[in-house]
Parts: C-alpha cells; sequence; structure tokens
C-alpha cells in the first residue's frame, strides 16, 4: 500500500493503478466512504465516469505539485490541463479537511 503525503504528513492511503484497464475502471467501482485516493499518470485530464459520488480532483505537475484543484459530479468529465501530466482523484470534500491548494508539494510513499 502506498500512502500520499504532504510535508511528512500523511494525508491518505492511495492507489496508483498500472494498467489502462485498471485506470479507467478505478473510480467506478468506489462506495463512497471507502476512503483513499487514486493517482493516475501520464493523463491531462479527469473524469467521473460511472463514479457513484462526486470527486474532488487535483491536477499535479511531473514533480507532484498541485497546479490546480476541482470538483466534478459523477459522469462528468473535467478540463484537460497540459503542464499536468498527473491527475489525483478522491471523493469530494477531501481537499477541504486536507487544506490542499495550489503550489502544495505532495510525495507517494510506499
Amino acid at each position: 500500500m502506498a500512502w500520499l503525503l504532504r510535508q511528512g504528513e500523511v494525508l491518505a492511503s492511495v492507489d496508483v493503478p498500472g494498467s489502462l484497464g485498471t485506470r479507467a475502471r478505478a473510480m467506478a467501482g468506489r462506495h463512497s466512504g471507502e476512503g483513499g485516493a487514486l493517482l493516475l499518470s501520464s493523463v491531462w485530464l479527469a473524469h467521473s465516469i460511472g463514479a457513484r459520488f462526486p470527486l474532488d480532483i487535483a491536477y499535479l505537475d511531473a514533480a507532484l505539485v498541485v497546479v490546480a484543484i476541482a470538483r466534478i459530479d459523477p459522469n462528468r468529465v473535467g478540463l484537460p490541463r497540459a503542464r499536468a501530466p498527473h491527475v489525483l482523484a478522491v471523493e469530494a470534500g477531501a481537499f477541504e479537511r486536507w487544506r490542499l491548494a495550489p503550489g502544495d508539494q505532495l510525495e507517494i510513499k510506499q
């Protein structure tokens, strides 16, 4: 299991799916309240197709610095972000609890 950190503070457990099929279905199988985040690499937009609840989305640059954040409702597609090759997705409300903001440096630890 991997962990999402900001300045040494653990924010959540994080899944980093590898295969295209796993990535495409990653949030669709989750239920509200399960917790944990999802980090997708080599993507420039996020979607909530098949998700059962709204998502907080963070667009991250190559160094995992937050470029932008958004909230998207189920079955929606977010705007693409060319400078952000990573997308972090979590149940809506988490970013507010974490006080996540553009400019925050994130880290993944195994």
